[in-house]
């Protein structure tokens, strides 16, 4: 029997009304919930996509700050900051990389060498480190790329400021350079600055020491855009500020005088105010133009300087280390004043001095005659220096060597320095577990054997023998500063070593062509030649560059009230022959800046053209010879600094000890320079030679 009931209109229209009923309930429930959800993001979220809302229409730009300045003595910049139209790449958002060096290598002209350089520093560069592509722009090749950015993603074309150096190469060891953040300095730090297209860190040198000061704070740039990223309008510039200058002893032109004055040499000079230790230069070369190292180095230029013997990566002032030679003899004698040896004591040099079952002999094998100290200076006499230190001994040697600031390492800013060695018994014992011998003595008492020192204490050393006071080399001017104090010596010893270092120049001495071309200035100096190689391998002043002598002097003027003191050391020069004359013009642009650049345009026309324009040539030969060739060598910054690094390290000391004594190098002007007729002091009793 069927149950159902039948199928009538009622029950129809109670079906349909149930069901409506349930549809009704759950679509007014979605209703409901949809409503919420719209209610709780229109209020309750309302400030976090509103924030969203508007960074998708509203770009923020950071803009980098400009750096401060690296000012010398007289408010003229080392370091300053140029206008710059510049163009880089974020590796990240480029798309077709082939396509898009091909364009910008057309519109910037780039030629092939850089192509590949920025090829390369894009396959090593993380996505969020920009590669510069170009810098120093004109504004129609900047133009050209600015409007062809919609087929160029990843490419960014900015207006701003780079770092410039205005004398290059000059500065490069003094100053230093700035380069782009590495992935590791990102890490340290995470800020969005170091990751902005142009802004660039301290990597080296006073740039690398004084980064905060020198940084300042960047600004901030926002603009309505589109989706595409076309600007609509300006909202709002916040501008950034300029980190603050530091300001340094060096006189700039001095400083460029003296770099541009070694010349085709490698090697170094340092001059100071003698009265307040201010370093008003402290150059070394050859040297790298911090220019190209802060707009990234190519590979024709990285295997320039790294193939380089003459070591062009190097600080010669701070981490060279060279036997000094001869110039530690007024010192020496110093120690013998002190020590209360009478200056007019003589010993007889006949070319030599037997010591047991030895002959050491002097660099004059004719011999000297009767010498006392003050033609033992002059002269530069090794018999006299080997006799009277074997009565006094090494200690006392040693330390009126480290009293006048040999062996020191001064506070300055830079990451080291290499403060070489003064030997005395304790010291060899100590190093190679042997006693201390007479040979040993021979050696250091003429600047040879263990002792090493670099261009810095030498003109320390020049400073404190001219002053008598204990002058610290300074680089960060401080006009307020209290002078130094005196270091306690008698005036009569200064007198006397004075007198007898003018001499050196001005009268019998070793460098008579060192004499100072200015009326009424005279320029008290001492000579030295340091032994490289064995008189088995080379004489010292031809044959093979690495086996060459190489040269020093040190000196002060004016003679009768010094102000001024000067090192300058040649690396493989020779001999001290190819020192003093660097010297001499160095201190001449001090007094007579025309005369001095007189004789400066005649060497460079000989040298083909200024610093500049030899590296210009060199690199173009290397560029010619190699071409495509140069091997895909080319550091990143990371590794640029580590190697840079790397090649600053000095010649270490002997690994063992020496067992025999090093030959004197000759002091070449000696037997063969005219006397000079000037009004000389008399040894015994010192007087003015010259005055200011």
């Amino acid at each position: 029997m069927n149950s159902r009931l039948p199928l009538t209109s009622a029950v129809l229209t109670n079906r349909f009304e149930r069901r409506t009923f349930v549809m009704g309930a759950l679509q007014g429930g979605v209703g409901i919930l949809l409503a919420t959800r719209l209610g709780y993001l229109a209020v309750a979220q309302n400030e976090k996509y509103q924030a969203a809302s508007e960074s998708n229409r509203v770009n923020l730009t950071l803009i980098p700050p400009r750096r401060g300045w690296v000012l010398d003595r007289f408010g003229k910049a080392l370091a300053a900051n140029r206008a710059d139209f510049r163009v880089d790449l974020i590796p990240d958002r480029v798309e077709d990389a082939d396509r898009t060096m091909k364009t910008l290598a057309e519109l910037l002209a780039l030629p092939p060498d850089r192509v590949r350089d920025i090829r390369d520093k894009l396959e090593k560069a993380r996505g969020f480190q920009p590669v510069e592509v170009a810098s120093s722009l004109d504004w129609e090749k900047f133009a050209a790329v600015s409007v062809r950015l919609p087929e160029l993603p990843g490419v960014i074309p900015q207006r701003g400021y780079s770092r410039f150096y205005p004398t290059g190469a000059a500065v490069g060891h003094l100053v230093g350079y700035v380069g782009a953040a590495s992935a590791e300095e990102y890490e340290k730090e995470r800020s969005p600055l170091l990751i902005t297209p142009g802004f660039k860190i301290g990597k080296d040198g006073l740039e690398k020491q004084f980064e905060t000061r020198l940084r300042g704070v960047p600004g901030a740039r926002r603009v309505e855009a589109t989706a595409s990223g076309r600007i609509v309008r300006d909202l709002g510039t916040r501008e950034d500020v300029p980190g603050k200058p530091i300001q340094l002893t060096i006189n700039a032109g001095l400083q460029d005088y003296a770099a541009r004055r070694i010349g085709l040499e490698s090697g170094s000079v340092v001059v100071m105010d003698c009265e307040t230790g201010d370093l008003l230069a402290m150059a070394s070369m050859p040297s790298f133009d911090p220019n190209s190292f802060s707009d990234g180095i190519g590979r024709i230029e990285w295997k320039m300087l790294s193939e380089d013997d003459h070591v062009p990566l190097r600080n010669k002032v701070l981490r060279g280390l060279y036997p000094p030679g001869s110039t530690v003899k007024p010192m020496v004698a110093m120690a013998f004043l002190e020590a209360g040896l009478d200056p007019e004591a003589t010993v007889n040099c006949g070319g030599g001095l037997r010591v047991g079952n030895r002959v050491f002999h002097c660099w004059n094998h004719r011999g000297h005659g009767t010498t006392n100290m003050a033609k033992g200076i002059y002269q530069s006499c090794d018999v006299y220096f080997y006799h009277f230190a074997q009565q006094l001994g090494m200690d006392v040697i040693a330390t009126m060597a480290k009293r006048l600031g040999l062996g020191q390492e001064f506070p300055m800013p830079y990451a080291g320095q290499s403060y070489g060695t003064v030997p005395d018994p304790a010291w060899k014992l100590r190093k190679y577990k042997k006693e201390w011998a007479v040979y040993d003595t021979v050696n250091a008492t003429i600047g040879q054997g263990y002792m090493l020192v670099n261009p810095l204490q030498q003109a320390v050393m020049a400073s404190r023998i001219a002053s008598g006071r204990e002058v610290m080399p300074r680089l960060l001017l401080d006009r307020k500063a209290a002078l130094p104090k005196s270091m306690g010596f008698r005036q009569d010893h200064l007198d006397y070593i004075h007198a007898a270092m003018s001499e050196v120049v001005n009268g019998r001495g070793t460098a008579g062509k060192a004499r100072l071309p200015v009326d009424n200035v005279l320029l008290a100096g001492k000579t030295g030649t340091a032994q490289v190689v064995g008189l088995n391998i080379g004489n010292g002043k031809g044959g093979l560059w690495k086996h060459r002598d190489h040269g020093h002097f040190i000196c002060f003027a004016p003679f009768d009230k010094p102000k001024y003191a000067c090192a300058v050391a040649i690396e493989h020069g020779g001999g001290s022959g190819s020192a003093y004359p660097i010297a001499r013009d160095v201190m001449t642009y001090i007094f007579a800046p025309d005369k001095a650049m007189e004789v400066l345009d005649g060497f460079e026309k000989q040298w083909g053209g200024n610093v500049q324009q030899r590296m210009a040539t060199r690199y173009n030969a290397f560029a010619e010879k190699y071409g495509g060739s140069a091997p895909k060598v080319v550091p990143d910054d990371e590794e640029l600094t580590e190697r840079v690094e790397e090649a600053r390290k000095p010649d270490t000391e002997p690994a063992d000890a020496q067992t025999d004594a090093a030959a004197p190098g000759a002091e070449p002007d000696a037997a063969t320079a005219a006397p000079v007729p000037v009004p000389a002091a008399t040894p015994a009793a010192p007087t003015p030679a010259g005055g200011q």
